[in-house]
Parts: C-alpha cells; sequence; structure tokens
C-alpha cells in the first residue's frame, strides 16, 4: 500500500514525498483511514513505528478542508500533548514537514525557556498547539490559551506521561477540552493504568495494536556486559575508542551521572555533551542539533530524552546505567533500528542491576546475550544472587511519590511558602 492509497488530498502527498515518504508504516496503514472517518483513536506501537505521522496528516487534512470556514484570527483548534520538550519540538518540525503546503500554522510551548516567545507566537493566533503539560496549564491559568475551539485532541506518550507523574497535570488539561471533539491516545505500552486512563478520555474508540508481543524493534541487535561500577566508564571508553566516527547515545539514570560520564570522556580527550532537566533548553537543543549534524558524535542523556530523539542512522545506544523501569529499556533502544534501519544497543550491568536485567528480559520474552569477552569482564557478577526487588507495598509508595516529584523537563512556577520563625516552646 502507497499513500496514495490512503485517500490523503495532494497538498499532504506533495509534502510527503518531498520528505521521501512513499509507502506507509503498519500504524499509519491502520490509524490514517479511522482517524480521516474522525472516530477516537487508542494507538500503541513501539517507538520508532511512526506514530507521529500516523495522527499528525489526518489532523492537518481535516483543518485543511475546513479553514474557510474559519475566519478571523485562527484559534486554537487541535491539541497534542506530549511529555517531554525534545519530543513536543520534533512533533511541532514534522507538523510543519507535512503541513507546508496546506497554510495550517502550528505553535510550540514548552517549560524551561522564557515564556515570551511562546506567548507573542500565541497572539499571532495558530491551528494547532502542541505543547508540555505544566506549560499548558501555566499559560492558561495567564490567560494566553482557551481550548474551547478544541476539535481533535492527541495525548502522545501516555506511559512516559503516568512514568513522569503528569497524570493529575493531564486530568486538569481534560477537564478544559469540549465534551465533543475527536480524541487521540497514543501510548508505546499499553499496561493497566494506561487503560484505565484512556477510558476517561476516549468515548468508543477503535483500537490499533502493532505486534504487542515484540517488546523491541526488530533489527536492534541487544547485548549485555556483566561489569563493576568503578569499571563501567573504562569499558565505555573501550567500545566507543573501537567504534571510531559512530554515532552513540549513552543513557544515564541521573542527571549527576549523566554530566559525570562526560568529564569522564574529556578526560580521554573524547568529546561528549549531556542533556537532561538541568539543562537550559538553548544547551540541550545546542547538543541536539550538533548530533544530528554529526558535528558531535557522543550524547549522553537521562530517560527525558528516551522518546524525544529521532535521530536517522542512530548506530549505537550504550545503557551505562540499567533503567530500574523495563518499559524505559525498550524506549531507550527504540532510539536506534527506527523504521528500517538496525542498530546496536549495549547495557552495563553490574550486580546490584541484576533484578533490573530479570524485569527486563520478562518484559522483551527474550534473554539479551552476554559479551563475555572484554577487558573488564565481572565473572562474579553473572554468577551472583539477584538481589530482592521491592515489595507491593514499596512499588505502591514509590509510584504515589513518582506522581507527585516535580517533572524534569518541566518550569514550576511554584514559589517556596516563607514562614516566620519562631522558637520551639519549652
Amino acid at each position: 500500500m502507497k499513500f496514495t492509497d490512503l485517500g490523503i488530498i495532494e497538498p499532504i502527498l506533495k509534502a510527503l514525498q518531498d520528505e521521501g515518504y512513499t509507502h506507509p508504516t503498519p500504524i499509519q496503514e491502520k490509524s490514517i483511514p479511522i482517524l480521516l472517518e474522525r472516530k477516537d483513536l487508542l494507538g500503541c506501537a513501539q517507538t520508532g513505528t511512526g506514530k507521529t505521522a500516523a495522527f499528525t496528516i489526518p489532523i492537518l487534512q481535516h483543518l485543511y478542508n475546513s479553514k474557510n470556514d474559519y475566519v478571523g484570527k485562527r484559534k486554537v483548534r487541535s491539541l497534542i500533548v506530549t511529555p517531554t520538550r525534545e519530543l513536543a519540538i520534533q512533533i511541532s518540525e514534522n507538523i510543519t514537514a507535512y503541513g507546508k503546503y496546506t497554510g495550517i500554522k502550528n505553535v510550540v510551548i514548552y517549560g524551561g525557556v522564557k515564556q515570551a516567545a511562546q506567548t507573542n507566537a500565541l497572539r499571532s493566533g495558530t491551528d494547532i498547539l502542541v505543547a508540555t503539560p505544566g506549560r499548558l496549564l501555566d499559560l492558561i491559568s495567564q490567560g494566553y490559551i482557551t481550548l474551547k475551539d478544541v476539535k481533535y485532541f492527541v495525548l502522545d506518550e501516555a506511559d512516559q506521561m503516568l512514568d513522569m507523574g503528569f497524570v493529575h497535570d493531564i486530568k486538569k488539561i481534560i477537564s478544559k477540552l469540549p465534551v465533543k471533539r475527536q480524541s487521540l491516545f497514543f501510548s508505546a505500552t499499553m499496561p493497566n493504568a494506561i487503560i484505565d486512563l484512556s477510558g476517561k478520555i476516549l468515548g468508543n474508540p477503535q483500537k490499533v495494536t502493532i505486534k504487542p508481543k515484540q517488546a523491541t524493534a526488530e533489527k536492534v541487535e541487544q547485548a549485555i556486559y556483566f561489569v563493576s561500577k568503578p569499571n563501567k566508564p573504562k569499558l565505555l571508553i573501550h567500545i566507543i575508542e573501537n567504534n571510531p566516527n559512530s554515532s552513540v547515545l549513552v543513557f544515564s539514570r541521573t542527571k549527576h551521572g549523566a554530566d559525570k560520564i562526560v568529564r569522564v570522556l574529556g578526560k580521554s580527550h573524547i568529546k561528549a555533551a549531556a542533556i537532561h532537566g538541568n539543562k537550559s533548553q538553548g544547551a540541550r537543543q545546542r547538543a541536539l542539533g550538533n548530533f544530528k549534524k554529526g558535528e558531535l558524535n557522543i550524547l549522553v542523556a537521562t530517560d527525558i530524552a528516551a522518546r524525544g530523539i529521532d535521530i536517522d542512522e542512530l548506530s549505537l545506544v550504550i545503557n551505562f546505567d540499567l533503567p530500574n523501569i523495563p518499559e524505559t529499556y525498550v524506549h531507550r533502544i527504540g532510539r536506534t533500528g527506527r523504521a528500517k534501519a538496525s542498530g546496536i544497543a549495549l547495557s552495563f550491568c553490574n550486580a546490584e542491576e541484576k533484578a533490573y536485567l530479570k524485569d527486563i528480559q520478562k518484559l522483551i520474552s527474550q534473554e539479551i546475550p552476554v559479551i563475555s569477552e572484554h577487558p573488564f569482564i565481572d565473572d562474579g557478577i553473572e554468577d551472583a544472587p539477584i538481589p530482592k526487588g521491592p515489595s507491593k507495598n514499596q512499588k505502591k509508595k514509590i509510584q504515589r511519590r513518582s506522581e507527585n516529584k516535580p517533572k524534569e523537563g518541566e518550569e514550576t512556577n511554584k514559589k517556596k511558602r516563607w514562614r516566620p520563625y519562631s522558637k520551639k516552646r519549652r
């Protein structure tokens, strides 16, 4: 099947042709006809399968076909909510590319930067608004945005929304939307919490699931290294030096850890940059831009970037720290092996991370091959007992804390309450 067989209008087909798109991916082939019929949709597909085009193309077509119905200043008729700044910017860039012959305008807003440029863009009017939850609610409260004219609503990467603690913000946003609308709900995984949330957003949706049993990208070659924590930096340097000129995305569990990895690589004369929530948006965009252009070969990121980086021909993903949430592993390695490309995902595992490895292998229903020949092998780790994980009650406490913690990548305007000093009574 080709895009020309899906009932897409000529201005969008021309833009897709400019991008080199001829054949839709499975999620696009199944979703686009449903969405062109204005039905609600619950979509589940792994990262790198083309979900963004699956929902933006029908929205652009609807807005283009009805543009003569609206006169005067453009109003927000479509809202796309996504968890991270990088992903919001990426979606906006895709909308601009697919809609360049339609005259449809989009604006992207996100936290971590001053709002002046974003509010100026909003004053000029927009048809499509792409937003992260915190900045969206902030500008709504200031009166810069109204959602009363929204006809098409998209919640993208819903499972990561929950992981990052955005569930309460999402409920607030939904309460401000018109009841009569087309709603699209996309997620890379579909745990029970996501199904429950989708039931509160969607009416009687059509469901599209692409290869639910295939948890990881088919063309991603995976491997695990058992290595002690002190030797992880040495192993990383060893791999990078043996893969010269390769584009390498390194994942760290923490912001501090990402910065430390960059410093360690710098001491070995390996140029790298880090992106995480404590970096300014300008610094993050420069690092990501240089990485995409090939001017920087090594990028170190926290999980904020796991679904916000779309880079052609990314050859190698390295999990310096194994994630403690198994689904995160899928999202991380999904940065390589995108579309028809192939890729390699390598993971470092110390004794404390064996429980994480067990959970990951259970999720993806396969054993990750072990590389037993490398200079920093720690044979004792493979034979070591798996550490006991948290109990059910502890997991619930962790989930509650994650829902209430500050969201990485979002700017907050909340100020600490001032309390007068008072002496304790004796």
